[in-house]
């Protein structure tokens, strides 16, 4: 393989890489703006861990931020828990900075 070739292949790996990672932390970031969101709503145990998971699946379907904090906020209207969607945004934000330290703990832990 000539150094080209080894080059490109590395490039190719990182690349994957970095969009796992990015899934990933999204992924754990919908998950913890979903609990928050759950235990906001009064949702415990199973029925928030679903709700957890709704969140996620919005991501994964490919509607994005919008969708999840129009979701949460139409959520909370529903139950008389008025938040504005800018407030729902910084808490997304939030989560985004700890999904990715965790994710960078995680890291760290297994070497």
């Amino acid at each position: 393989m000539s150094i080209f070739q080894e080059r490109e292949q590395a490039a190719e790996q990182r690349f994957e890489h970095d969009q796992e990672l990015a899934f990933k932390m999204v992924a754990r970031r919908n998950k913890l703006l979903g609990r928050w969101a759950a235990a906001q709503l009064g949702l415990a145990g199973d029925r928030a861990e679903r709700y957890a998971l709704e969140i996620v699946d919005t991501e994964v379907t490919g509607h994005g931020d919008a969708a999840i904090v129009a979701r949460i906020s139409a959520d909370f209207v529903a139950n008389g828990f008025p938040m504005t969607q800018a407030e729902i945004r910084r808490h997304l934000d939030l989560f985004a900075a700890r999904a990715r330290r965790e994710l960078m703990q995680d890291a760290a832990a297994r070497g």
